[in-house]
C-alpha cells in the first residue's frame, strides 16, 4: 500500500481492475483502456484511482508563483482542491459522447497515481483532431515523466484511434510544459490571448501532424502497448450505416 503525502492510503496493484472498472468494461469501453510503456501506465480513472488522484492534487500541483490553468481549480484547501478534481472527473464521465469527449487517464507507476494525461476532441470521426493536456503532482515533476506520458497518449491517439492531428497549448510562463512539447517535435501554431486570474496571458499553441509523428526520431519511439483500444475505437468511430440496394 502506497501512502500519499497527506498520510491517506493511496494506490493499489497495477495489474488489478477494481472499483467500477472490471464489471463495466463491456458497457463502458473506456474503462478497459490501458497504455503501458516500461514502468508507466495510463489507465481509466475508476473510483478508487480517482480518490487517490484527488488526494494527490490536494497535496499540490504547482508552486504559489505559477498558475498553469485558465480555471484556477488548484487554489483552496487540500479538501477543496480534491473535491474540484472529483466533480470535474464526474462531469467528464457524464458528458462523454462520440462528438464531444474529454478522456483523462491516470498516470500510474508501481500502483501509485502520479497525475493525469488527457485527450479532448469534438467531432472526432469527421475532424480526426484531438487536444492533449496533463498535470502531475508537484512531487513527481522534473523527472521526465511528462515527456513519457505525452508520448503514450500520442500513441493512443495516432496509432490507436487514427488521429491525423494533435494540438496542445501552454501559457508562455509554463516552461516545463513548453519544453515537453518542443522536445516532441510539435510545430508552433500561434498564440491565443486568454484571461488568467483577471489578467491577459498568452497561451502558446502547437500542432503535431501524423506525418510529423511518423517521422519522429528513434529516441522518441519507446515500446508502447495498447490494451482495450479496439472497443473504444468502435465506440468513438462507429461504422457508417449500411445502405440497402
Amino acid at each position: 500500500m502506497v501512502t500519499g503525502g497527506n498520510g491517506l492510503p493511496s494506490g493499489r496493484p497495477a495489474d488489478t481492475l477494481t472499483g467500477m472498472t472490471a464489471p463495466f468494461v463491456d458497457l463502458w469501453p473506456l474503462a478497459g483502456v490501458r497504455v503501458t510503456s516500461g514502468d508507466l501506465e495510463l489507465r481509466y480513472l475508476d473510483d478508487d484511482l480517482l480518490a487517490d488522484l484527488a488526494r494527490l492534487a490536494g497535496d499540490g500541483v504547482h508552486g504559489p508563483d505559477l498558475m498553469p490553468f485558465s480555471v484556477p481549480w488548484t487554489r483552496g484547501t487540500p479538501a477543496e482542491v480534491a473535491r474540484n478534481v472529483l466533480t470535474y472527473q464526474w462531469g467528464n464521465r457524464a458528458s462523454f459522447g462520440v462528438d464531444d469527449w474529454r478522456v483523462e487517464l491516470g498516470v500510474v507507476r508501481d500502483g501509485e497515481v502520479l497525475g493525469i494525461q488527457g485527450a479532448y476532441a469534438k467531432r472526432f470521426p469527421l475532424l480526426r483532431t484531438a487536444e492533449t493536456g496533463s498535470w502531475l503532482g508537484l512531487r513527481h515533476q522534473g523527472a521526465g515523466v511528462g515527456t513519457r506520458m505525452r508520448l503514450m497518449i500520442l500513441h493512443l491517439l495516432f496509432d490507436g484511434l487514427g488521429a491525423e492531428r494533435c494540438t496542445t497549448g501552454a501559457f508562455a510562463d509554463n516552461a516545463r510544459s513548453l519544453g515537453v512539447t518542443r522536445r516532441l517535435g510539435y510545430a508552433e501554431n500561434g498564440d491565443d490571448p486568454m484571461v488568467r486570474d483577471g489578467q491577459a496571458a498568452l497561451n502558446r499553441r502547437f500542432v503535431l501532424t501524423r506525418a510529423q509523428w511518423e517521422a519522429r526520431p528513434e529516441s522518441m519511439r519507446p515500446p508502447v502497448t495498447l490494451v482495450g483500444v479496439e472497443a473504444l475505437r468502435g465506440e468513438l468511430l462507429p461504422a457508417p450505416p449500411a445502405h440497402g440496394d
